[in-house]
């Protein structure tokens, strides 16, 4: 099988255990951890050039276990975390996984952020090693090992 055809079949793998707990991923520190990893993962090189911020925002707004909040406050915060991330990206990056390490005290939550991070990364066939490292960080600071989703 092809590269390419595993990331997208681990990204429909992920997607799908997302959908199956949609019911329990209702909280604020979900939602803001959501948009901290998408944020993080569209800024994974350093930088978010528009038509990346516009696929990941596309991604967000059709994604079913997102649709559990309003599409207008994530975009906001969506562009609030992309903002800290290209002004100071070390520094936002500190501020943006510290949002995503909130989720640490609820397994369904961190593994259900770490899963939308592989699936934001993996969505356009290729999932980096920029991106999987960034996804590898959030991990950690959430208190999941990496290997389990093979990063």
């Amino acid at each position: 099988m092809a590269l390419w055809d595993r990331i997208k079949d681990s990204a429909n793998t992920m997607q799908t255990q997302l959908n199956a707990k949609k019911n329990d991923l209702k909280s604020g520190a979900f939602r803001d951890a959501s948009m901290a990893m998408c944020a993080l993962v569209a800024a994974a090189d350093g930088s978010i050039d528009p038509s990346e911020r516009q696929r990941v925002a596309s991604l967000i707004a059709t994604n079913e276990v997102l649709k559990n909040f309003a599409a207008d406050d994530l975009q906001t915060r969506f562009n609030d975390y992309c903002s800290k991330l290209t002004a100071d990206f070390d520094f936002g990056k500190v501020s943006v996984l510290q949002t995503i390490g909130k989720t640490g005290k609820k397994p369904v939550e961190a593994r259900a952020v770490i899963q939308i991070g592989i699936v934001i990364g993996g969505a356009d066939g290729n999932f980096d090693k920029t991106e999987q490292g960034i996804v590898r960080e959030a991990c950690y600071a959430v208190g999941i090992a990496p290997s389990e989703f093979d990063l």
